[in-house]
């Protein structure tokens, strides 16, 4: 709703008490006084410091489970190779690699012995 004054047209917000006026003085100063607050806290050290370690826990923690969930699959996988579906090992690929192993650990011990001399 609108007046004229002779001057133009006034709004109604014009038409306000003082009482009015100062009342929403009053709370448009509180808002702003929170909103303050709250830019404080976001910006203060210790918020912002937190915010990047919650993010860097958050991130290693995604990566330790992925590096976990790789490692278990690969395990698997190796397990697989060596055990039947039964849980019997598998002597055909069981007894090829005990003996490159027992082959390994052979030549690392004639090599560390050589070396002593």
């Amino acid at each position: 709703m609108t007046r004229d004054d002779g001057g133009g047209a006034v709004s109604d917000a014009d038409a306000r008490t003082p009482a009015q006026i100062e009342a929403d003085i009053v709370r448009r100063r509180g808002k702003l006084a929170e909103t303050l607050d709250e830019i404080g806290v976001r910006v203060h050290p210790k918020t912002v410091m937190g915010d990047a370690k919650a993010r860097v826990a958050s991130t290693v923690d995604q990566t330790a489970g992925r590096a976990f969930v790789a490692v278990n699959r690969t395990v698997s996988d190796v397990k697989a190779q060596f055990v039947g579906d039964d849980g019997a090992p598998r002597l055909a690929r069981v007894v090829p690699v005990a003996l490159v192993v027992v082959g390994v650990v052979g030549l690392l011990t004639v090599s560390a012995r050589r070396r002593r001399k």
